[in-house]
């Protein structure tokens, strides 16, 4: 049962006119006497009955029966239990509720936790891989795109330092020509001949085989040659003795040596003279060389051989063929002639005709004469269809 509050009416269902239940009766207004027979002030009395009243209403929320008041029945004590056991469910159910739900969330916080940490894991083994292999790739990668580039930038390079190094030594080369330009300059026109003269006698231009040649087994057929001229002059003698004669034989001409007066002389302007070569050739051509006139003693080159005829000599008797007729111009030192009858078989001698010199009625000079040729036969020529004769 619920406590009647003040103002209503009670069990009983009446009240009087100042709301005062009517099992109660009220007491005057200053003072009321206790259970223990004191007098007490109204005021006070009235607080405790408040605080009474309340104490009943928390007993009524908290408990389904009251307590005070008659003893219950077994309807009243059946209904309190099912109460009891209502409220307790009640309250069980809600614990297990939230039990179960913290549960749930648990379960779902730790699979989403393990998924998290299931990604990451992998993710971690990913990259643990990725940066094992990457750099085996980046380095092929390297070898394939970085290192071919490179190595022609250092080939590049090394060029470069080469030609720079030939570059400059060749300007090097450059400034000693200058130079000795600048000096050739300064020089005196007699000086400049001279050193001219120099190169063209220690030099040899003709870039043939020379068959007419005396250290490799040339010779002179005195037979066929002219006498060789002897001056008084180009004696060393006492006026009645003659003691050497400074004239040279005819095989200086086979001689490289082309200093002046190393010359074979004869007498007049005619002469010939017959040259053994070396061995059998294809004749081609023939040189003729003298001294400029520069370093000559007599100041002129009127000795030098003029009209001149050459014939190749083969057999025995000597069996002479015409290859040609040429003129030696002595503004030149060293003249190489074609032949003009070039015919397709060896000769082993070569005759020589002079028929006039320069202007000089005493003597004509030869210094050099050279022979070239063809060891086997010239690819521009026929084979001879007789066979040669010795």
């Amino acid at each position: 049962m619920q406590p009647t509050p003040a103002g209503m009416p009670g069990p009983g269902g009446s009240s009087n006119a100042a709301g005062t239940p009517a099992g109660w009766q009220r007491s005057p207004p200053s003072t009321r006497v206790s259970k223990e027979g004191r007098r007490e002030p109204w005021g006070l009395c009235r607080q405790r009955g408040a605080e009474a009243q309340r104490c009943q209403m928390d007993d009524a929320f908290l408990l389904p029966l009251r307590l005070s008041g008659p003893p219950p029945g077994l309807t009243q004590c059946i209904l309190g239990c099912m109460s009891w056991i209502t409220c307790l469910a009640c309250f069980l159910r809600t614990q297990a509720h939230q039990v179960l739900f913290n549960n749930c969330r648990c379960k779902l916080l730790f699979q989403k936790l393990m998924e998290k940490t299931g990604v990451l894991v992998l993710c971690a083994f990913g990259f643990w891989i990725f940066s094992m292999h990457l750099p085996s790739q980046v380095e092929v990668w390297q070898d394939d795109s970085i290192n071919s580039p490179l190595q022609s930038l250092r080939m590049y390079q090394e060029k470069v330092r080469h030609h720079t190094g030939e570059i400059q030594d060749l300007r090097g080369n450059m400034n000693q020509l200058i130079a000795k330009l600048q000096e050739m300059e300064a020089m005196s026109d007699e000086q400049k001949m001279a050193q001219k003269i120099m190169k063209m006698i220690q030099g040899d231009y003709i870039e043939k085989p020379d068959f007419a040649l005396k250290s490799i087994g040339a010779s002179i057929d005195y037979e066929q040659t002219s006498a060789t001229y002897n001056h008084e002059k180009a004696r060393s003698c006492w006026n009645w003795i003659r003691l050497w004669n400074y004239a040279q034989p005819p095989d200086v001409i086979l001689e490289p040596n082309m200093t002046p007066g190393n010359c074979w002389a004869f007498s007049g302007d005619r002469g010939q003279v017959t040259i053994r070569l070396a061995q059998k050739v294809y004749l081609s051509n023939l040189t003729l060389q003298h001294i400029p006139k520069t370093i000559s003693l007599s100041g002129s080159l009127d000795t030098a051989p003029k009209d001149f005829v050459i014939y190749g000599m083969e057999g025995s008797p000597r069996e002479e063929v015409f290859l040609g007729a040429f003129q030696f111009q002595p503004e030149n030192i060293i003249q190489m002639f074609q032949l003009q009858n070039q015919p397709s078989r060896t000769f082993g001698a070569v005759k020589v005709k002079i028929s006039s010199n320069w202007g000089n009625p005493r003597f004509t000079c030869l210094y050099r004469v050279r022979v070239h040729g063809f060891v086997t036969p010239p690819r521009d020529q026929p084979m001879s269809p007789y066979p040669e004769r010795d």
